[in-house]
């Protein structure tokens, strides 16, 4: 079998995650090459996620490169993913997920979202992490903070703000973890869909046989089986990066249970359900989900967050 060539964003953490996979690859006796390709995200740090619209920002110029076949594959963080990919393309697998909490880091010591006494400012570019803040922890100041996991570190040091919110799994993997002040409860920061776990994405018209031995060697079905009812509950919501909505799917033998919620960007409005189903009726779960949040209130939610993002 011909050499697979692994289409990546150029930071630390995303070459790691390029790695990661060729590693994989390797093990199954597969050859891999790694090509570098820069993103509208990467290019544009002093625009909000939310601003430059949140489709295709980390993968668009990946998903060129996919369907010229310059590359057979393209590596992303899987919280990274636009609910509906373009026509064309498709995930052809998912990492075992790393744990998915997010995490408060900081380079000074003792901070807590808890502690009301002591005021902190938390930089961060996502906003459901910033509407979750503003619903749990009023008390807490945000600023907007862009950039890859080093430049986000280097901010910090230099003023910008006391501590980053971030996800657990991209602080490990970059060796940051003893920067890590508190390991946020997943009841109250429900992650992002896909958060922890990488994608591996490809063009609908590679090569079967190629496609097959990198889903062999790569994908984790039962990490696979929650990601596949989180991506239906986002894509049936119609959800992207910048808008705050969180679930998370768990498995119990060959139980799914799916939680999710959507918040409005204010945080003062928030609605949550979970539904609990069979394994295989993954994408049916996470359709349901969300549509129980649009009855209860979700639509409403939504629609006002789109007119404000417009603005």
């Amino acid at each position: 079998m011909e050499k697979i060539k692994i289409g990546t964003r150029g930071s630390l953490l995303a070459m790691w995650q390029a790695e990661h996979i060729a590693e994989l690859l390797n093990k199954a006796g597969l050859a891999t090459e790694l090509v570098t390709i820069e993103t509208k995200g990467d290019k544009v740090l002093d625009v909000s996620i939310a601003k430059i619209g949140s489709k295709g920002v980390f993968t668009e110029e990946l998903e060129e490169q996919l369907a010229s076949g310059s590359v057979h594959i393209a590596v992303h963080s899987a919280k990274d993913m636009q609910s509906t990919l373009p026509r064309g393309f498709e995930i052809i697998a998912f990492t075992e997920r790393e744990r998915v909490n997010d995490v408060l880091v900081s380079h000074k010591k003792g901070i807590s979202l808890e502690d009301r006494k002591t005021p902190i400012v938390v930089g961060t570019s996502s906003t459901r992490r910033v509407a979750v803040l503003k619903h749990y922890f009023p008390h807490i100041k945000t600023v907007e903070v862009r950039g890859n996991l080093q430049t986000r570190f280097r901010k910090m040091e230099e003023g910008h703000c006391d501590a980053l919110l971030l996800a657990y799994a991209g602080v490990h993997r970059m060796g940051l973890a003893d920067k890590i002040a508190q390991v946020l409860d997943t009841d109250l920061f429900v992650p992002a869909v896909g958060q922890g776990s990488v994608a591996v994405e490809a063009s609908s018209s590679l090569d079967p046989a190629i496609k097959k031995a990198i889903r062999d060697a790569v994908n984790h079905d039962r990490t696979a089986a929650r990601l596949v009812a989180e991506r239906a509950f986002l894509e049936t919501l119609e959800g992207g990066c910048s808008i705050p909505v969180f679930g998370l799917a768990t498995l119990h033998e060959d139980r799914l249970k799916i939680k999710g919620g959507i918040i409005s960007l204010n945080g003062k409005t928030i609605v949550q359900d979970a539904v609990t189903g069979k394994v295989a009726d993954a994408r049916a779960l996470g359709k349901k989900l969300a549509e129980r949040l649009l009855d209860k209130g979700g639509d409403a939610i939504l629609k006002e967050i789109k007119m404000q993002l417009k603005k």
